[in-house]
């Protein structure tokens, strides 16, 4: 198969994902949410209004506090399909741990304990279910992701959405239910401060975000998904690890007595994700994890900067931890005895919302991301 004439400098928005265009969308729900907090009154309960613009939603209900969040899994199927006909694994094992991972990493980044999870399986066609094989990995590998993260799965939702879902295929989506018991477990915004250290948590690969323009570029290199990576394996195949699942960890941290004072997923907006936080705070990076080989793939054939890419990947990190400075080097170790890699890689500065990738030269600055009413 001959190289395919492509564009230099291959972009998110080439793949039909332009987060300029999404997230005005997120910021007005975000303003209507707002005005429904109100409700919860009539219960005898109330939000934490900070937690609005964070990953999870958290609802002071008395004696604890309820997080719940949704999330769904997007196209990594398609790349699931693609590989079956090459490798003839159905990679719904790891579909399901993604699916789930999009929700449980989420919820544990106000500081809650995940509990319970629904699955939401929409099908182009009821016919997609006769194939067994692919039907019960999902089952087994939705479990599995349960049980590791010792979650219930309460049940869920499995329609037929011919004419919505393109027939053939399937859309997966998982919420979750988390609780903070206790309440000083709360990760939000009033704990973060100058002094504190970035701990970031090794990812997979490409986890599920980014997928898109993987996709889009498995159209234009030679061999497309059969591609083969600097360590020897097929691109389709790497970018089907499943994604990280990090409850555990933080979930080691808080029975070892360390207390983060903030927690981002890196997920769409990649190391953008960082400043999430809604103060000005400055995010200085000393060190930076190695990049997994399926990243660099798609860095170098699709022409990306550096830039670009920490702006749309994890680029090999796909947690951050903001933790006390003394607690940074017991972080790393609690995370490594779990067999998650991790790196005492920043410190947050006072001085104007940014992160600085110091070994890069990048800089991306508070107008490069924008998901906060």
């Amino acid at each position: 198969m001959t190289q395919q004439k492509r564009p230099p400098g291959l972009a998110y928005k080439d793949a039909g994902v332009d987060y300029s265009k999404i997230d005005p969308l997120k910021i007005d729900a975000q303003q209507a949410a707002r005005e429904t907090g109100g409700n919860l009154a009539r219960l005898g309960y109330k939000e934490i209004s900070s937690s609005r613009g964070e990953s999870a939603y958290v609802v002071d209900i008395g004696d604890f506090l309820l997080a719940s969040i949704t999330e769904c899994l997007g196209t990594k199927v398609l790349i699931a399909d693609a590989m079956r006909r090459v490798t003839g694994k159905t990679y719904f094992d790891n579909l399901a741990q993604d699916t789930l991972a999009m929700a449980i990493n989420d919820i544990i980044t106000v500081g809650a304990t995940p509990v319970s999870v629904q699955a939401y399986w929409a099908a182009g066609s009821s016919n997609w279910f006769d194939d067994k094989e692919r039907a019960r990995d999902l089952v087994q590998g939705w479990k599995a992701a349960c049980d590791h993260c010792g979650v219930s799965w309460g049940g869920g939702e499995t329609p037929s959405l011919g004419g919505v879902v393109e027939s053939g295929t399937i859309d997966l989506a998982a919420s979750c239910l988390g609780v903070v018991k206790p309440r000083e477990r709360l990760t939000l915004q009033d704990k973060m401060k100058p002094g504190d250290a970035i701990v970031l948590l090794a990812s997979s690969g490409i986890h599920a975000n980014g997928v898109s323009l993987a996709r889009k570029l498995a159209l234009e290199v030679a061999d497309g998904y059969e591609a083969v990576l600097s360590d020897g394996r097929l691109y389709g195949d790497a970018l089907l690890d499943a994604t990280t699942l990090y409850s555990p960890v933080t979930e080691a941290l808080f029975a070892a007595g360390v207390m983060p004072h903030y927690i981002a997923n890196i997920t769409g907006h990649g190391w953008r994700k960082v400043m999430r936080h809604g103060d000005e705070l400055t995010y200085r990076f000393h060190t930076v994890p190695p990049v997994p080989p399926v990243l660099a793939f798609i860095q170098e054939n699709a022409n990306m900067s550096d830039s670009d890419a920490y702006g749309t990947f994890n680029m090999g990190a796909g947690f951050a931890l903001f933790v006390a400075a003394e607690d940074a080097e017991k972080t790393v170790e609690v995370s490594k005895k779990l067999g998650i890699d991790a790196w005492n890689a920043g410190v947050i500065e006072a001085g104007a919302k940014s992160v600085i990738i110091e070994p890069l030269g990048i800089t991306f600055t508070a107008d490069d991301m924008h998901l906060r009413a």
